[in-house]
């Protein structure tokens, strides 16, 4: 009786907290690049403790592409980097902000994994390279939430289940530079925001 009392508290737990949540929509409008896909849009200094998602996430080297081309994570996540291509693969990052590793190369596939434990001030985006196809680029935003979105080609975005409060955004990109905004999270609705970019 105990076990089934508790788990009930429980759930009514969960579902009361998702009912104080809201959702962030919006649009980011660039200028300088061909198109507002591929920003990230997070929340700053969100309280509490956010854990990294047991599942590991994968970036897919395909077509001689990193897909995706941004991947936004919680610190502690582990990415899975498949090759699927038939030629072989490398993933490595050169960058100073960051801590520098070199996967070594394999065959299509395989997968070589990488935990992004290293924390930042405000958000970690270590450039990933292959050392085998220098044209190859990708990116893995380290972020300390899990409250972000990447926007699609038209600059449309959705962060959902936001806890009601009051919440600074921030915005990233790989060449464009953009100030964030102020966001007042309704207990059970969206609000909207219109924010831009350029370079």
């Amino acid at each position: 009786m105990k076990e089934i009392s508790f788990a009930v508290v429980h759930i009514l737990l969960i579902a009361s907290s998702l009912s104080f949540a809201g959702e962030i929509t919006g649009t980011v409008s660039t200028k300088g690049v061909r198109d507002s896909r591929d920003v990230v849009v997070y929340l700053k200094n969100v309280p509490g403790e956010f854990l990294p998602p047991v599942e590991h996430l994968r970036v897919d080297q395909k077509n001689l592409e990193f897909i995706p081309h941004i991947l936004p994570v919680v610190v502690g996540t582990t990415v899975d980097f498949l090759n699927s291509d038939d030629v072989m693969h490398n993933v490595f990052t050169p960058d100073k902000n960051y801590d520098r590793f070199n996967l070594g190369s394999w065959p299509k596939g395989e997968i070589r994994r990488y935990t992004f434990e290293a924390e930042c001030a405000d958000v970690c985006a270590p450039v990933m390279l292959c050392n085998v196809h220098p044209e190859m680029e990708g990116y893995v935003v380290v972020l300390e939430n899990p409250y972000f979105a990447v926007t699609d080609k038209k600059g449309s975005f959705s962060i959902k289940d936001v806890p009601a409060g009051e919440y600074e955004i921030a915005l990233w990109h790989n060449k464009l530079k953009g100030k964030g905004s102020t966001v007042t999270v309704p207990e059970s609705s969206s609000v909207n925001v219109e924010l831009q970019m350029k370079r």
